[in-house]
């Protein structure tokens, strides 16, 4: 797939006194969190949109999956909205697709929370975190970058982003964990895959590094696609 026409969108980019330029849709589901990434995204001059609607994810130029709770209630509210269907076909179609924090859980196959099956789209688990830990995981924690990535241009390794969560993914191919960090036991906090970009830290609540890994993706795969 090329890159995408951003023509359709200028009117209502330009009405909302945004730069001319690709459309973020920001997934609403009934969680909350959703205007600061919506927030953020706008903060660094795109227009971003928080719908529920399935005919606005088909028309978006990417997706963004935030949210907190549990991983029961997120399925849910996507299976109420219609929305599972056009999440994962947004995805297969090569869409730019970024998930944050529960965002990243349902890509697995299955969570332990709940007993639930998920979103399927990448191959893994996720495992709650030790009972030898307080719970929730919240807070600053450093992230170590396992590979070289542009989701981390200008962003060093063991820099400090923000958490809040109890369950954490095992992906099944060693491939997919792009960063870790510790809390208990190590395990994946960032993932990629093509068009998939995913971390278990809410960029929007870290401050200038987290802006800087929304404007990575933005850059490197959403204007220049340079993940094909």
């Amino acid at each position: 797939m090329g890159k995408r026409n951003y023509e359709r969108n200028q009117m209502a980019v330009n009405e909302n006194g945004i730069k001319s330029g690709p459309v973020v849709m920001v997934i609403d589901y009934g969680a909350s969190n959703l205007t600061s990434v919506q927030k953020a995204f706008a903060k660094l001059g795109y227009a971003a949109r928080v719908s529920e609607s399935a005919g606005d994810l088909a028309v978006a130029d990417a997706l963004v999956l935030p949210g907190q709770g549990a991983a029961q209630a997120t399925m849910e509210g996507l299976r109420e909205r219609g929305l599972v269907e056009p999440v994962v076909k947004a995805i297969s179609d090569g869409r730019p697709f970024f998930g944050v924090c529960m965002g990243l859980q349902v890509l697995f196959d299955y969570s332990a929370e709940g007993e639930q099956e998920c979103l399927g789209v990448l191959p893994g688990t996720v495992n709650r975190l030790p009972s030898s830990v307080k719970l929730p995981h919240m807070g600053w924690n450093q992230v170590r970058q396992s590979r070289a990535s542009p989701l981390f241009k200008d962003i060093a390794d063991d820099s400090y982003f923000y958490f809040v969560h109890s369950y954490h993914p095992n992906p099944a191919d060693s491939g997919l964990v792009l960063a870790t960090t510790e809390y208990g036991r190590t395990f994946c906090c960032a993932s990629t895959r093509d068009n998939v970009v995913a971390t278990l830290f809410h960029p929007e609540k870290s401050g200038a590094l987290g802006l800087r890994m929304y404007k990575n993706f933005m850059k490197n795969w959403v204007l220049e696609q340079r993940w094909k």
